[in-house]
């Protein structure tokens, strides 16, 4: 009887021990998938912020006139307050990169609680016009 005891003690140990290998294999599909949630936010607001960028190049488009490159001006501030709604904690500049119409354009916004502000640079280039 002393071997029968032994047996279901041993059942017993394996049953533990795989029930402790499955909860550590589903602790990582768990924190698999926790990141992949996060790589999809990141591209979500990747994509929000190449949209802005877009829409600062639509507005100098709008602003182009014949004999020179158009500013932004006043309307620079609109227009970050139009995205802050979608990108939390948008800085943006739109800069010129000297002659030829070329702009820079440069966002940077706040991601999750504990990551780091996370920036997208685009460039641009208008026709010049001539009067």
């Amino acid at each position: 009887m002393h071997g029968v005891d032994a047996q279901r003690a041993f059942t017993l140990l394996e049953a533990l021990i795989a029930l402790l290998v499955l909860s550590v294999g589903l602790l990582g599909m768990a924190s698999l998938q926790l990141e992949s949630l996060r790589g999809a936010h990141l591209g979500y607001q990747r994509g929000l912020a190449s949209l802005a960028a877009q829409d600062a190049v639509e507005l100098l488009w709008s602003r182009l006139e014949a004999g020179g490159c158009p500013r932004l001006g006043a309307a620079e501030a609109a227009w970050q307050d139009r995205w802050q709604e979608h990108l939390p904690g948008l800085q943006g500049e739109v800069s010129a990169l000297g002659g030829g119409c070329r702009y820079r354009i440069r966002l940077e916004w706040s991601g999750a609680a504990r990551e780091a502000a996370t920036t997208l640079v685009y460039r641009a280039r208008l026709p010049e016009v001539s009067p």
